[in-house]
């Protein structure tokens, strides 16, 4: 049941929307530490806009303004990139989850706890759209963990065995690790994530469980994301 304490406005969160709050932590999802609590806030570029708005309909509870486009000048380049975003209200989920995947100076951390949290193939599914990626010389999938340490990828990867029997690698990339999910396990992953993959993200699969097709290759460039 919904109440008004100040300007923090409580209810109880619904397990979906919690594996879902969950995969944006994990991925792009920003969590500001505010006064009174914190609030959970979304941004993504223009071709990930049916993303944002999928997001957006299935936190719509904890939001009181539809996502909004913002426009970005890159004087390097000379170019404007178009973004789309959208804020939280307060709420103790947000509150504690900052106070677990935070420390001071507001960097991000895996704690240990994740292994009991991060089991529902939502919440995977999430993470994988915000940050995942296929190669295209290969079957093999990655999560972009670069922000996370070494350590912290060690912990994450036990998840991913532990609670969805995925084997992993790290790979070092520019400045920092990876999580890469091999050739014989991409048919795998692509099974588990592939019910909850929205259809505008179905393109960083590489195996499509309903046509039971690999994607084809490109030998030529690796795209990152």
């Amino acid at each position: 049941m919904d109440n008004t304490v100040g300007s923090l406005r409580q209810f109880e969160v619904l397990d979906r929307e919690k594996e879902i709050i969950l995969g944006t932590i994990l991925g792009d999802g920003h969590l500001r530490k505010l006064k009174t609590g914190a609030r959970l806030e979304i941004n993504h570029s223009a071709k990930q806009k049916d993303f944002v708005f999928w997001k957006y309909q299935e936190l719509k509870r904890f939001v009181f303004q539809k996502p909004r486009c913002i426009k970005i000048f890159d004087a390097r380049f000379g170019k404007t990139y178009e973004q789309w975003r959208f804020s939280t209200h307060l709420h103790d989920l947000f509150t504690e989850s900052h106070a677990l995947f935070y420390r001071k100076g507001g960097k991000k951390v895996v704690p240990k706890s994740i292994i009991s949290l991060f089991t529902s193939p939502l919440s995977l599914a999430v993470w994988f759209m915000d940050d995942g990626g296929r190669r295209n010389d290969s079957y093999g999938l990655f999560l972009n963990s670069l922000s996370f340490t070494k350590k912290e990828n060690e912990i994450l990867q036990k998840c991913l065995r532990n609670n969805f029997s995925l084997d992993s690698r790290l790979h070092w990339v520019q400045d920092g690790y990876r999580i890469y999910i091999p050739s014989k396990d991409a048919k795998r992953f692509c099974e588990v994530v592939y019910p909850f993959v929205i259809p505008s993200m179905t393109y960083k699969l590489s195996y499509n469980p309903v046509t039971t097709s690999f994607a084809r290759l490109d030998r030529a460039r690796d795209r990152i994301v």
